[in-house]
């Protein structure tokens, strides 16, 4: 069967965003990715952090190369469209967020996040204005370059400690005038919350995250208007979870507790033995 290209990749990732809810988990390589293509998922995306870790880094220590290069080697080892983590856009200026945006559709990937985060704890966030200004940026980009990659505006207050809702939703709605096709604010976590911004930004899809144990259902969240669910690093926290629990049994007990449920060597052989090498 022949590969989808970019093209009809990213064709199939906007029409996922016209109605319904769907998940978008974030796989960090080639094996975490096949998994899930074959646990039926329709669409994936990259986690900055999770791949930051598998290189022994923290998240936010990967380089603009590092990061365009796993969005490349992502979107060529899947049959399904990948959304891009791609932090704040790697760039100090619009013009610069206009250069990576430009490099990151290159790759392939079918969509891309921008957040309007600085880095720095003492002003965790972008003024509006400038924000806005990137985003446009990223947003000419975008059509100079096909004009079918979709573009995630990143709402960052939840996630650096600055809990203002509304604030967070007059920066999604200038997101949205920006031309972002798609809003979110990670760290929402209330039904009152997630609600507030879907009826805010309709009839612009919204995406949540749940990377933490939530009492929420993907039913819970279709319900409230939620047009994706991702997952951020959290599938990589599991996996480093389970290693590091395995790691300090025998270490720290001298016992093998930790192996208890993992899958066989034959389960994993069969797994991925069963897909057409790339």
């Amino acid at each position: 069967m022949a590969r989808l290209t970019a093209t009809e990749k990213r064709a199939v990732f906007t029409e996922m965003h016209r109605a319904g809810c769907f998940l978008l988990p974030n796989p960090w390589d080639a094996g975490s990715a096949r998994i899930l293509e074959t646990l039926g998922y329709k669409a994936l995306a990259t986690t900055s952090s999770g791949y930051a870790w598998s290189q022994a880094q923290a998240d936010g220590q990967l380089s603009r190369f590092d990061t365009l290069s796993h969005m490349r080697y992502m979107a060529a080892i899947s049959d399904l469209p990948i959304n891009a983590d791609f932090e704040s856009g790697y760039a100090l200026t619009a013009e610069e967020v206009f250069e990576s945006v430009s490099m990151a559709v290159d790759t392939g990937v079918a969509g891309l996040s921008i957040e309007d985060s600085t880095g720095d704890p003492k002003q965790p966030l972008r003024d509006k204005s400038e924000a806005v200004e990137r985003l446009q940026a990223a947003r000419a980009a975008i059509d100079a370059n096909g004009g079918d990659t979709l573009l995630v505006g990143r709402a960052e207050n939840y996630f650096v400690g600055r809990p203002d809702l509304d604030d967070t939703i007059e920066r999604l709605l200038a997101y949205s005038d920006a031309g972002a096709d798609c809003l979110y604010a990670p760290g929402l976590k209330t039904r009152e919350e997630i609600q507030a911004v879907v009826s805010a930004v309709a009839p612009k899809p919204v995406n949540v995250l749940i990377g933490w144990a939530s009492d929420l259902s993907v039913q819970d969240l279709a319900d409230l208007g939620v047009r994706r669910i991702s997952v951020g690093g959290a599938l990589a926290r599991a996996a480093w979870g389970g290693f590091i629990t395995a790691a300090r049994t025998m270490s720290e007990q001298g016992r093998f507790d930790g192996f208890i449920d993992t899958p066989s060597g034959a389960e994993l052989n069969k797994l991925f033995g069963s897909t057409t090498p790339r």
